[in-house]
C-alpha cells in the first residue's frame, strides 16, 4: 500500500529536482526520493568507513582492481579470520587489461579498514573500494 508524502522546498530546488532525478538515472521521482532519503539516513547513522567505530559490524563488497602477481595475497585474504567471505568472483576487464576481484564479506569496520590499507599498500593493486550493504533489520534473506 502506498502513502503519499509531500514536502515544501524553495523554488530553485523544485526547478532543478526533475533534472537531478534524470541525471541520476531515475525515471521515477518517488523512487529517487526514497533512495535519496535512505542513503542520507544511512550516511548520517553510519558515516564513512574511515569514521566508523572499530567494532561496527558491516556487510558489503570489496572491489579490488589489480594486475597479476598478487593472487596468493587474495587467496590468503579469502581464507583469513579477518573477514567472513561469503562469495568471491574474479574477472578480467578486456579494455584495460585489469583483473577485478569482488569479495562479499562480513566483518568489523576495523577489519575492512585494515585489509583495505594492506591492499592499497600492495604493488600491482590499482584500486580498492568498499561498498556497504544497506542497513536492514529484516528482509528476504
Amino acid at each position: 500500500m502506498s502513502t503519499i508524502i509531500s514536502f515544501s522546498s524553495d523554488a530553485d530546488f523544485s526547478d532543478s529536482l526533475d533534472e537531478l532525478i534524470e541525471k541520476s538515472g531515475y525515471k521515477n521521482r518517488s523512487r529517487f526520493m526514497r533512495d535519496a532519503a535512505l542513503h542520507f539516513a544511512e550516511y548520517n547513522q553510519r558515516g564513512e568507513l574511515t569514521d566508523m567505530d572499530d567494532n561496527e559490524i558491516l556487510e558489503g563488497h570489496l572491489v579490488i582492481y589489480y594486475q597479476h602477481g598478487i593472487e596468493r595475497k587474495l587467496l590468503d585474504l579469502r581464507h583469513s579470520n579477518e573477514l567472513d567471505v561469503s562469495s568471491y568472483n574474479h574477472s578480467c576487464l578486456k579494455h584495460s587489461h585489469t583483473c577485478v576481484d569482488l569479495l562479499q564479506a562480513i566483518g568489523s569496520a576495523a577489519s575492512f579498514r585494515k585489509i583495505m590499507a594492506q591492499l592499497n599498500d600492495t604493488a600491482s593493486v590499482d584500486k580498492v573500494s568498499f561498498i556497504s550493504a544497506p542497513m536492514r533489520d529484516d528482509g528476504c534473506c
